[in-house]
């Protein structure tokens, strides 16, 4: 939404200018041309903004690696970004300390270095990549794949002798080649900045802006035709400089950011041009000039946006850019609770390292769950639908674990839990239904047991949330134990999902139902796109007091859209604010 509004607003006097152009010189093919360039950028922004409100977004059919025709306005693109493989790969290496390394363990860690090196090579195929760097890439996704090829052997050694835990070897292998992995993203950043290092250097814009003015006012088509292919050369290095800051970027804003201005300058550049030969045709008219000066101003604004860009990418690569603490709900100055001040407290390390292994715990058991719900091949499965949409929320909470995510404050984290413990207890109903269609056997008394588990559990989860905190201490034991009541009620949905299938599969009964809004799915391992259900709950109740909050807006949006999944998981939760005591 935010690059479609800028498209219009910086569109706004190029169409005036432009067709002013037009009117006066009716005849010029360029000037036609710009005018439809600039129209085109509109209209197609407009259509941007009209599916955004009506259907709330890109649909992933919509996902594009281009730039939206001539809109200026860079879609979700279907290639994952450098930085998101390599952190989904340190996330998959950190994962073998539980789940160890199988079959399915290394055929995910064998696809996750695949998309690595297919990441990696939008850098190395760059025509302006020095050869220093493309030498230094190849020699480091080499060496990567070395260290994956060693953990896999060590990983695999200790399987077929059913090791439960993992070894001081196995945990070398492990620091290794997450290490060659975090090597190999330094480069691939330093590539890039040096790539944007040099471009800016020259300051080759004023040069060639100013030379398209001269020979225009000169009158010399053919000095401007000439002087536009060197512009167009430049423009493909701005645009290969805006691919690589997007594949560094490591956060949302700033990829978004960097698609923007590579499909900004890909559609600014040619209507700067029509321009430029516009008034090379007529140089007389100061319509024509103007028009020309506009496109200009323009594209120095873009290169100005591009620089910022550079600088923020670089800071967040190293490190310099103000970290988000969490702060924990009813802040100072609202809802009338309290006027001290928030003083942000770090986590020692045995808090930090207790928390990150409950949300991997939490992590390991939604991923299974997924694994279940994907073997039932109904569309419209009403348990299959409340699972999913469980997992989604215990998801989120895990990213809450790894600084990531929707969930900001501990107090979004208490308000997704309640969130989760209602979708429980819906999901108890649902299948409670589902269990009284069994016939009397083992596997419905399995499933009986394990599902009445799950109130239980739902009403441990909302007893902790009942409980009041003050304090550092107090904070960090209610975050623990919600997130502990939650893998504990994700585990128990898990098995009822797993016998459900069972009993749904051996007497052939049908879970699909009418009466529950429609969910769109986008295959088994894409996210969640959840349009029914948890938008109308009573929010979660706060602290010692006895007033019922509602959940914020942008949470109520997210658990009614669905809460999509980050691949973004290597920052750990290294700092919790809390309020003064």
């Amino acid at each position: 939404m935010g690059a479609a509004r800028a498209v219009l607003e910086k569109a706004t006097m190029m169409l005036l200018t432009s067709s002013k152009t037009c009117l006066r010189h009716p005849d010029c093919h360029s000037a036609k041309q710009n005018r439809a360039g600039v129209f085109a950028q509109m209209r197609r922004a407009l259509d941007m903004v009209h599916q955004i409100v009506t259907n709330g977004g890109m649909s992933s059919d919509s996902l594009s690696p281009t730039v939206n025709g001539d809109s200026g306005i860079g879609l979700a693109t279907s290639q994952p970004t450098a930085s998101r493989v390599l952190k989904d790969f340190d996330d998959l290496c950190e994962l073998t300390r539980i789940t160890m390394v199988g079959p399915s363990t290394q055929e995910k860690l064998n696809s996750a270095l695949d998309l690595i090196i297919e990441s990696s090579q939008d850098f190395t195929d760059s025509a302006y990549t020095s050869h220093e760097n493309r030498e230094r890439i190849l020699d480091l996704c080499d060496q990567l794949r070395i260290q994956l090829n060693n953990l896999i052997k060590i990983g695999a050694s200790l399987d077929q002798k059913e090791n439960a835990s993992s070894s001081q070897e196995l945990e070398t292998a492990i620091l290794k080649t997450i290490e060659a992995s975090k090597v190999l993203h330094k480069q691939l950043q330093d590539t890039t900045m040096d790539q944007a290092s040099e471009l800016f250097k020259v300051n080759e814009d004023h040069d060639l802006l100013k030379g398209l003015k001269i020979h225009g006012l000169a009158g010399s088509p053919d000095k401007v035709d000439e002087l536009s292919v060197k512009f167009r050369e430049h423009s493909e290095q701005l645009e290969e400089v805006c691919k690589l800051l997007r594949h560094i970027a490591n956060t949302g804003p700033l990829i978004i950011t960097a698609e923007h201005n590579e499909s900004v300058i890909h559609v600014t550049c040619p209507l700067l041009l029509n321009a430029a030969q516009t008034f090379a045709q007529y140089p007389g008219s100061r319509i024509a000039e103007g028009n020309l000066d506009v496109f200009a101003k323009a594209w120095e604004g873009q290169i100005n946006e591009l620089s910022i860009l550079v600088k923020e990418v670089n800071d967040v690569c190293q490190g310099k850019m103000e970290k988000h603490v969490y702060q924990s709900l009813p802040r100072p100055g609202k809802h009338g609770t309290m006027v001290k001040s928030l003083r942000p407290v770090k986590l020692d390390a045995e808090e930090q390292a207790k928390i990150a292994k409950l949300g991997l715990e939490m992590k390991l058991i939604t991923s299974e769950m997924d694994a279940e719900t994907d073997k039932w091949e109904e569309a419209d499965n009403d348990i299959v639908k409340r699972a999913k949409n469980m997992s989604s929320m215990a998801f989120s909470m895990y990213l809450f674990t790894r600084g990531e995510g929707p969930l900001k404050t501990t107090q979004d984290l208490f308000t997704q839990a309640k969130y989760f413990a209602d979708e429980g207890n819906k999901l108890y109903k649902t299948v409670k239904e589902f269990a009284e269609r069994v016939p009397a056997s083992g596997h419905k008394e399995e499933l009986v047991v394990h599902l009445d588990r799950i109130p239980v559990f739902c009403q441990q989860l909302l007893k902790t949330l009942r409980a009041p905190t003050f304090g550092k201490a107090a904070t960090f034991n209610k975050v623990d134990s919600a997130i502990q009541e939650t893998k504990n009620l994700m585990n128990a949905v898990a098995k009822v999902v797993t016998t459900s299938f069972i009993c749904a599969t051996k007497y052939n009964i049908d879970c699909r139902s009418t009466s529950v809004q429609s969910y769109k799915w986008r295959g088994s391992s894409q996210r969640l796109d959840n349009q029914a259900n948890g938008g109308t709950d009573a929010g979660s109740e706060s602290g010692g007091s006895s007033t019922t909050t509602t959940a914020p807006p942008s949470l109520q949006n997210s658990y009614i859209e669905g809460l999509y999944r980050s691949s973004s998981l290597n920052k750990p939760l290294s700092t919790i604010g809390l309020l003064d005591s």
